[in-house]
């Protein structure tokens, strides 16, 4: 069954700061509620002090759901090296307008003993992986 889509226009040059001016003022690729994935990538996550703990690498969406499940965190490293990436489940994340960045409620000691990968792996390739990220974090992120 087709589906009625809107007419579709250009979209700004990349580099450019062009704004939607039907979105008063919101760069093309964000809404007053919707972000574009290129722009989550790489946001600073802070942990509940303030501290800087890494950034969003990338996140994973659930494809049946259609709703993100995790953001993986990259964690540690210098300049990319030595970095690893953890899953966060994605409720746990919650987004502050004074740091400009997510803030997640964990103690980076227990982030470092989470569930992880390093550069170029895919831990998701393991169908055990979800479970062992979700008996890692157990009820800390419990939905609710």
């Amino acid at each position: 069954m087709p589906t009625d889509l809107p007419t579709e226009r250009a979209v700004r040059k990349p580099g450019t700061m062009e704004l939607d001016p039907g979105a008063e003022g919101v760069a093309l690729d964000e809404t007053p509620r919707l972000i574009a994935s290129n722009k989550v990538e790489g946001t600073a996550v802070y942990d509940r002090s303030g501290q800087h703990l890494g950034t969003v690498h990338n996140f994973m969406v659930d494809k049946v759901s259609g709703q993100v499940a995790y953001a993986v965190l990259a964690f540690g490293g210098f300049l990319g090296l030595g970095e690893n990436h953890h899953p966060l489940p994605w409720r746990a994340l919650s987004y502050s307008t004074d740091l400009g960045g997510y803030v997640v409620d964990i103690d980076p000691g227990a982030l470092s003993g989470a569930p992880s990968q390093g550069p170029g792996e895919d831990g998701f390739v393991d169908p055990n992986y979800k479970k062992k990220l979700d008996e890692y974090y157990g009820s800390l992120f419990a939905a609710g």
